[in-house]
């Protein structure tokens, strides 16, 4: 079959790592230790996948801007103590590897620092499979389109041949606002409905669904 998208792009928090429990925690714990209210369960989820400074204004918005790098700190420490013993989805190497033998090019667009993305690349064994990948550090944070339309630039794609996928809304935002199609992963950070609202390509709700798909579509 020939292949519809040439490049495909991954989130990779709640998409392909199981971290979207672990984040949240961590920013709710990084709160505690300021004397602050930490954020509800929902309200931590929804801002995975956003870049730092935006994912602290919408979490904590009384947070005075002079205490982010304070809070930003605390976050990292929780999170990094317990990163290394995530895990990825089940399945997730299996079917990054198809794809990379059916011949698509592969990224990931992430929230995630530079560093973090390379640590997580090098604990999880799987940075050798991309072709490429933005950051948060590096790009306007989601769901502005810059990140998918470097890659596009990068791998001379075009829209129409380029996949996003992820588990939240600001992943389906930041596809519709690079004109790219884009599928939806409800095992991760946002719940299906608010993936639905979206409007994605298509929803799936497990690891083997989402390779199923791919295999028949793209």
């Amino acid at each position: 079959m020939a292949r519809r998208y040439e490049l495909i792009v991954f989130d990779w928090d709640g998409t392909l790592l199981d971290s979207a429990a672990a984040i949240a925690a961590s920013i709710q714990a990084a709160a505690r230790d300021l004397g602050l209210a930490p954020p509800s369960d929902q309200q931590a989820r929804h801002i995975i996948g956003l870049g730092l400074d935006d994912a602290l204004r919408h979490a904590l918005p009384d947070l005075p801007r002079a205490r982010y790098g304070e809070l930003s700190a605390r976050y990292r420490q929780h999170y990094l103590a317990q990163d290394q013993a995530l895990t990825l989805f089940a399945g997730a190497e299996e079917l990054i590897r198809a794809l990379g033998a059916r011949g698509h090019m592969l990224a990931v667009a992430t929230g995630k620092s530079r560093h973090g993305l390379e640590r997580a690349f090098e604990t999880s064994g799987l940075g050798s499979l991309f072709h490429g990948s933005r950051c948060a550090d590096e790009c306007h944070s989601k769901p502005h389109p810059q990140m998918l339309e470097e890659l596009i630039d990068e791998f001379g794609t075009t829209a129409e041949t380029t996949l996003m996928i992820g588990d939240t809304s600001h992943d389906m935002l930041m596809a519709h606002n690079a004109g790219v199609s884009a599928v939806a992963v409800s095992y991760g950070a946002h719940d299906r409905q608010a993936l639905l609202s979206l409007e994605p390509l298509h929803c799936v709700d497990s690891m083997g669904e989402l390779s199923a798909w791919l295999s028949a579509n793209a």
